[in-house]
């Protein structure tokens, strides 16, 4: 989950040339307008000044496709693999909300892969490069499906089924991890989440009035961009100022106002998910900034004290806000990466599925 403010932006913008302007300010409600944006920045975001984008591709091979799903949209996925190494295993990412798996996560994957790991993402409908208007979810549950959809075909494939699999969830991408996981409750080795969406913090959600205007808004117009953000929730994403100017590059980020729809797909997911955390009985590495206002890290508490499994670990990170892998300072990004990886080893060399 991202945000930037017009006063960032505008300052990339002029640096640009006149075309790329022209492309940056255009409207991205549609597919074919984001996958024209993305080809003309593509060059230009792995050239930017951020830690991730300065480790090594060498020796990972990756792919990029689109497949049509069930549902008839056009989905856009990618896949990072170590060239010459042993697969321990792969992992499969759940992207945030407004995001996409083609800027930031580029670097952590490369990161995984070099460390052995095969790692597999998609860009949700209606974000990134897939089909759908931008930042729409009509239905968390499709959406979860779609996910389940693309990644059940990855671990089917012969080469794929008797290696450990793993999901690695962020913001609201942990929430779909959580659901995959109730949907297919025997399937995955463990899950690793990243300031997981277990429940909006209270600076996240309008006065009680306001919302339930919204509610009722949502019922007849929910493509609106209409749920209000507080400016300190934007200022609260990127720790690290000099990051904090990077981020208009992300040009496939959703940065409007929620669209109402989706908003309340979202708050209905975490009411829903926060009643059910007992219900989690896979191996789990949780991660927060201890300074998030975004996703709420007493919701990761609660998730850590209440899952049916032994084998758990929480991970809260001083003074970090919401984007622990993109955001924060240089040494924070590698000590979580650090653990994530740490973890992963140590639980891919276990044979047995839990």
């Amino acid at each position: 989950m991202a945000a930037i403010t017009t006063k960032e932006q505008q300052v990339v913008v002029n640096y640009m040339s006149e075309e790329l302007q022209t492309i940056f300010l255009s409207n991205l409600d549609e597919a074919p307008a984001r996958r024209r944006a993305r080809e003309a920045f593509k060059d230009i975001q792995l050239a930017i000044d951020h830690c991730l984008f300065r480790l090594s591709s060498d020796g990972v091979k990756t792919k990029e496709v689109y497949e049509v799903n069930s549902r008839g949209l056009k989905i856009f996925s990618k896949s990072w693999l170590p060239e010459s190494s042993h697969l321990k295993a792969i992992i499969c990412y759940c992207h945030g909300y407004a995001d996409t798996c083609t800027f930031y996560f580029e670097g952590v994957a490369r990161k995984l892969a070099s460390s052995g790991y095969g790692v597999f993402a998609l860009d949700y409908p209606g974000f990134g490069l897939s089909d759908g208007l931008h930042g729409y979810i009509p239905s968390f549950e499709s959406l979860v499906n779609d996910v389940i959809e693309h990644f059940s075909k990855i671990k089917e494939q012969k080469k794929y089924q008797d290696v450990p699999s793993f999901l690695l969830g962020e913001s609201m991408g942990g929430a779909i991890a959580l659901n995959i996981h109730f949907k297919q409750p025997a399937a995955w080795n463990g899950a690793a989440l990243i300031a997981p969406l277990c429940k909006f913090a209270e600076d996240m959600i309008p006065h009680w009035l306001v919302k339930q205007i919204l509610i009722g808004v949502a019922k007849v117009l929910p493509k609106t961009k209409l749920v209000p953000q507080k400016e300190e929730v934007k200022d609260n994403i990127f720790r690290d100022v000099n990051k904090r100017k990077l981020a208009p590059y992300n040009v496939l980020l959703y940065k409007d106002k929620p669209r109402l729809g989706t908003a309340l797909e979202l708050l209905k997911a975490t009411q829903e998910l926060e009643q059910r955390l007992e219900e989690v009985f896979l191996p789990l590495l949780i991660m927060h900034g201890e300074a998030d206002i975004i996703t709420d890290p007493s919701a990761s508490k609660a998730l850590y004290e209440k899952a049916k499994v032994k084998d758990k670990k929480l991970c809260l990170y001083k003074d970090a806000f919401h984007t622990l892998l993109e955001g924060e300072p240089d040494e924070t990004i590698f000590h979580v990466l650090g653990d994530i990886i740490s973890w992963l080893d140590e639980h891919s060399s276990r044979k047995n599925k839990y």
